[in-house]
């Protein structure tokens, strides 16, 4: 996934469910479009028009948008490595077009040794499926977080040492788990040398913050 900021256009006229991507994002990060306007400077009036595709927003303002969605604005502008149809992408991610996830104004979480990436089409769901890859050593952050809904997950390779609340498991690859996120947790690659790969589901559709 490459990020990308399009500095030779003012307008985004080939991003035709734009506006459902901004709506996907907000609900997921449970703001309202009043919330959004505070945010961005933007009316609710504008914001709304841009979720329902009838206003196009100049880059400056998808700027705005997207800082106050916690996201980089190139989420918006994939760069599809592997050609596919407008009708397969409903249905089907290539490996190659996967989306790099993001949660707050640092763009992602690169700066833990953690690189995350949607597996799902969309957000427009009650589950999303994501692929997490832990450089060694690296974790969700010191600190335990928690949340609404239910997580799983399957270790693909390495090793993952996964904290409940005050329990500590650690899993080899082939291990899976699941639990409720409303219990404090938090995943560490316990490993100095090797990566650890990790596919997971959220739902409802809860993205780390």
């Amino acid at each position: 996934m490459v990020n990308l900021v399009d500095t030779n256009t003012n307008s985004v006229d080939q991003l035709a469910n734009l506006g459902d991507e901004i709506r996907q994002l907000r609900n997921v990060r449970g703001l309202t479009l009043e919330q959004m306007a505070g945010a961005t400077g933007k009316s609710v009036g504008f914001l709304s028009q841009v979720e329902r595709n009838i206003t196009k927003p100049s880059v400056a303002a998808l700027q705005k948008i997207s800082e106050a969605l916690g996201i980089h604005i190139g989420w918006f502008f994939p760069v599809d490595e592997t050609e596919q149809s407008e009708d397969e992408k409903k249905f089907i991610v290539r490996k190659a077009n996967r989306r790099k996830l993001s949660y707050t104004a640092l763009a992602n979480t690169d700066y833990l040794g953690l690189h995350d990436h949607l597996l799902s089409t969309n957000l427009n769901g009650n589950l999303v499926l994501g692929i997490s890859r832990y450089e060694p050593g690296a974790s969700t952050g010191d600190d335990s977080y928690n949340h609404k809904g239910e997580e799983a997950g399957l270790v693909v390779s390495g090793l993952l040492e996964l904290i409940i609340d005050d329990n500590v498991y650690m899993l080899e690859e082939g291990d899976s788990f699941s639990f409720n996120s409303t219990l404090n947790h938090r995943y560490n690659n316990p490993s100095k040398t090797e990566d650890t790969v990790v596919i997971w589901a959220n739902s409802p559709i809860t993205l780390r913050y």
